[in-house]
């Protein structure tokens, strides 16, 4: 027999889902500020919802006040992470929840940022608005592991991603497409959700990639190109050349006395000069860093066998999805292998098969501990 305190433990857990289900939707999009979704309850109904603005604007808690259907007065909020209580660009949120006199406030998880920290949760008991915790059994601490891993290391969390055939084949002259096109979408999706896309000029100039989103309406939200070319030797009938501006295509180099210079400068492409590293190649932590300074927090790196042992053997990668097709494709001149599956499988232990609807093929996730 259920208790009434059961009762309203299961109701906070559902309007509280809701809300993780919102910050979920705009993970990705709202550039350097974490995604942040919000529900408002009145009289067990729901009388609003936000989310984060895309760019980190408005905050979600704004939104959902400024979108309520009735006065939010004596109303609960659910929100995945602790208002803010710092003067930025907007006043703080815990301000505006006070001052609309909401009676409750149930969240997530106590924001990483020192300005925050658990100074909103005093804010709002000294004005005697009651506060409860609920982090739904750790899924929404798990959720924001991209944006803790941002704050505490100064650095954006990488995806690697690579798509194999059962014989591990990730190229073939002979082949346009390894996998189906469900597990296309998949990858565009990841796209979408990526502020940057990583990709060698050696990838480029092969296979002359278009690295946007091509899911419906979603084009718009196309990672950054991020081109690693120490020699400025990316082909200039490419796709992605003809198609770079300062907003779109950033390309870190090393060697600065190159014809090709002023020729990608005038195209406008941001360029980078980089260290190299013990093993004389582009430094991938320092792009990385670089790359946080720029604002991208969340990088996907589409790789083939040097860039993904670089990024493996320096424990780079966050998560690492290898896409597998059931078919054999016949080794033949040109073919690649993917050279690196033992030692991913040795580095990065944590691995999960992720629940799919794509045919035959097989998706693992393989996550840093």
């Amino acid at each position: 027999m259920s208790t009434k305190k059961d009762k309203i433990q299961n109701s906070d857990n559902f309007f509280m889902s809701l809300a993780l289900d919102l910050a979920r939707s705009k993970h990705g999009l709202t550039g350097t500020n974490p995604s942040v979704g919000c529900v408002i309850v009145k009289n067990n109904k729901i009388i609003s919802i936000g989310s984060t603005g895309y760019n980190g604007r408005p905050h979600a808690e704004r939104n959902a006040i400024n979108f309520a259907t009735e006065d939010v007065q004596d109303s609960t909020m659910y929100v995945t992470l602790e208002p803010c209580v710092h003067y930025g660009k907007t006043p703080p949120c815990t301000n505006l929840i006070i001052k609309k006199k909401i009676k409750k406030v149930v969240f997530g998880i106590d924001d990483i940022d020192k300005k925050v920290r658990s100074k909103s949760l005093k804010i709002l008991k000294k004005k005697k608005i009651i506060v409860k915790k609920n982090n739904l059994n750790n899924q929404i601490n798990e959720f924001y592991n991209p944006y803790k891993f941002n704050r505490l290391n100064k650095l954006p969390y990488v995806t690697g991603k690579i798509a194999i055939s059962k014989n591990n084949i990730f190229y073939s002259p002979n082949v346009k497409k390894i996998t189906n096109k469900q597990t296309e979408k998949f990858t565009h999706y990841l796209r979408y959700k990526n502020d940057g896309i990583i990709v060698t000029s050696k990838t480029l100039n092969n296979d002359n990639p278009k690295l946007n989103c091509r899911l419906k309406g979603l084009g718009k939200f196309s990672p950054i190109r991020i081109i690693l070319d120490r020699n400025i030797n990316t082909d200039k009938k490419s796709y992605i050349f003809k198609t770079s501006n300062s907003k779109n295509t950033i390309l870190f180099f090393n060697k600065d006395q190159n014809k090709n210079l002023s020729v990608f400068k005038k195209k406008g492409i941001r360029l980078y000069k980089t260290k190299i590293d013990k093993n004389n190649l582009l430094d991938l932590n320092w792009i990385l860093k670089k790359l946080y300074s720029l604002g991208l927090r969340n990088i996907l790196v589409e790789t083939g066998n040097e860039l993904s042992k670089s990024f493996i053997k320096d424990k780079l990668f966050n998560n690492f999805y290898l896409l597998q097709s059931p078919n054999y494709i016949p080794l033949s001149i040109g073919s690649k292998l993917f050279k690196n599956y033992a030692y991913l499988k040795k580095i990065y232990k944590n691995k999960i098969k992720v629940n799919n609807g794509y045919n035959k093929d097989q998706i693992e996730l393989y996550r840093r501990n």
